[in-house]
């Protein structure tokens, strides 16, 4: 008889990289959420050290992580999207499969659509 792997029953199928992409892109944007809330609040104690702050975010290496930001957010939305279809789809199941790599090519479409117009900003190109 043989025996189940030991952890995890899906080991490396669409749905477990699926989760695995949602909870990283979820984290991600948690972390961009907080510093966000955190450099702006510094409004109200030091106009100075906002514009200070906010200046160091002007830099290549900062825009390329905004790049990142936007392919998590994308990802993150539609993958929602597709984790609610399956709770309340009769057929959501079934489809979820497709339904994750219509998520990706979507994602891709859009992130293509983003990318040239915000590299062409962060490197001044335009």
């Amino acid at each position: 008889m043989p025996t189940k792997p030991a952890g995890t029953l899906y080991r490396g199928k669409v749905g477990m990289w699926s989760w695995v992409l949602h909870r990283i892109t979820g984290v991600a944007i948690f972390f961009f959420l907080l510093v966000h809330v955190l450099d702006t609040s510094l409004v109200r104690l030091s106009p100075e050290a906002y514009n200070a702050v906010v200046s160091t975010y002007k830099t290549p290496v900062v825009g390329l992580g905004e790049l990142g930001l936007v392919a998590a957010i994308l990802y993150h939305a539609l993958n929602g999207v597709r984790v609610i279809l399956i709770d309340f789809w009769r057929k959501g199941v079934k489809y979820q499969n497709v339904m994750f790599w219509v998520v990706v090519a979507i994602a891709f479409i859009a992130f293509a659509g983003f990318a040239p117009r915000h590299l062409i900003h962060v490197f001044h190109l335009g």
